[in-house]
């Protein structure tokens, strides 16, 4: 399930990314109902933005799935789940089917304001653990959105799945009824760490789960890994990151441990103390993982996410292009008409939501007035999450030419120290010297300047102050 913030996503140096559900849709859902009257960012700031930051108007053509059945909760999880206990479930578990039945209810009472549905690209299923749920009830749930919004032939459909959870025959199954994309739960290759963070599977589903994905013919699988573990060493995590390389996934997210309030582990530990690690090793941590990762060419495109070229997550990618998305299922949350909001987290709550969306009662379309200091704040935090980085020429058509020297301005210390890099029309890394040229005319800014970047690994393990400067200038 993706973790999604729109507050800061780091928190201090040199932390790193919380698990967004990909483990990006959601941990903890920030909502902002952009319901007030809007402001201009700038003097020439417009709430009628250009191209492309206009398009959370634009219907959405991806939807994120949660279904939130477990074997038993993680030590780390907050997610939205529900334990079913350690033996595989069945179809006749009324705890699933009927869950099933409201998720559908709800996707079928969905109303659109928009002239035209376009099918989803993306369909992406998150949990909890998808790959409890039988391939039949997955299907159903497949039938549903192709009837009411249609699904494009060849769209990515992903599913997150935990060793220990499936076979070849439903991975089989699963692929003939169009899941194409797999995400594989691993979190570590370590028995003691696996145990000691409550995982339901040990390291020997761990490597029957890759065969089995690899003698059914899945092309394009990802890794989830977990560093920042309890008692995790650097050997530890070495090893890990070695045997997740020699597996050959296409796509492999890293993660670092977030101690989440309500947790087993919130209660045991606290960030930065024994036996957790320091700030220190964990910067080191993910120091590692960008090393070895794109050592043997794997493209660090997303500050926790890294890729085969042509296998980035392109349901991920709804969310760092700040593009309209449905959300469907127990806490998850949807992007629509500029209004971020999110479904009730406990089951008889979400009980009482659907029923009152097919009652007429639930108003989610929003007023389509959006803040655009609030827009601007959404852009900038994950543009910057991306190894493309910044449009500054789209942004600027947007908010304005002055908002964007003064962006400059303040990330001038860190262009200069290498944490955040310029990049001309072709994507050339401009030298601090070249940078600081232009700097002095706010017009050669404009024409020289394409995007800024952070660096890898330094300027993303500083992201979040450099993402809090941007929030000061946007909105002081």
């Amino acid at each position: 399930m993706l973790k999604s913030t729109f507050v800061p996503i780091l928190s201090t140096f040199p932390t790193k990314p919380k698990k967004l559900p990909t483990k990006l849709p959601w941990l903890t859902i920030i909502t902002n109902t952009y319901t007030q009257s809007p402001q201009p960012v700038h003097q020439n700031a417009s709430l009628t933005t250009p191209p492309p930051f206009h398009q959370h108007h634009h219907p959405p053509t991806s939807a994120y799935i949660h279904l939130p059945f477990c074997r038993k909760r993680c030590h780390y999880c907050d997610f939205p789940i529900v334990a079913l206990g350690s033996t595989n479930p069945t179809d006749n578990d009324p705890r699933i089917s009927n869950y099933i039945e409201l998720l559908q209810r709800e996707i079928v009472s969905t109303r659109s304001d928009f002239d035209t549905i376009p099918p989803l690209e993306t369909v992406f299923f998150g949990g909890g653990t998808p790959s409890l749920v039988s391939p039949r009830m997955v299907l159903s749930i497949l039938d549903t959105l192709r009837v009411k919004f249609g699904v494009c032939e060849g769209a990515e459909i992903s599913m997150e799945m935990d060793p220990g959870t499936f076979d070849g025959r439903k991975v089989k199954d699963l692929m003939g009824m169009g899941v194409n994309r797999v995400s594989l739960g691993v979190q570590a290759f370590q028995e003691e760490l696996l145990k000691s963070c409550g995982r339901a599977h040990g390291v020997k589903e761990v490597y029957e789960a890759i065969e089995i994905l690899g003698s059914c013919g899945v092309e394009n699988w990802s890794v989830d890994l977990i560093s920042s573990l309890p008692l995790q060493t650097p050997q530890m995590w070495e090893e890990s990151l070695r045997l997740t390389i020699e597996a050959r996934p296409k796509h492999v997210s890293v993660y670092d441990l977030q101690v989440e309030q309500g947790t087993k582990f919130g209660a045991l530990y606290t960030p930065g103390e024994f036996p957790l690690p320091c700030e220190t090793q964990s910067a080191e941590f993910y120091r590692m993982a960008s090393r070895m990762l794109t050592d043997v060419g794997y493209r660090h495109y997303e500050i926790s996410s890294y890729c085969e070229d042509g296998y980035e997550c392109k349901h991920n990618y709804t969310y760092w292009k700040n593009k309209p998305f449905y959300g469907f299922g127990l806490g998850s949350a949807s992007y629509l008409n500029g209004l971020r909001f999110s479904r009730p987290r406990k089951m008889k709550e979400y009980m009482g939501y659907v029923e009152n969306l097919e009652n007429g009662v639930v108003n989610y379309c929003g007023n389509n007035l959006v803040d655009a200091k609030d827009l601007a704040v959404d852009i900038v935090m994950l543009s910057l999450r991306t190894a493309r980085g910044l449009d500054l020429r789209s942004f600027a058509e947007a908010f304005g030419g002055s908002l964007v020297h003064s962006l400059c301005k303040v990330y001038q210390p860190y262009i200069e120290s290498g944490h955040v890099v310029c990049l001309d029309e072709e994507r050339r890394a401009m030298t601090a010297d070249e940078f600081n040229t232009l700097f002095l005319n706010e017009d050669e800014i404009a024409k020289g300047l394409s995007y800024i970047r952070l660096s890898d690994p330094d300027g993303f393990l500083l992201s979040n102050e450099l993402i809090s400067l941007a929030f000061r200038v946007i909105d002081p």
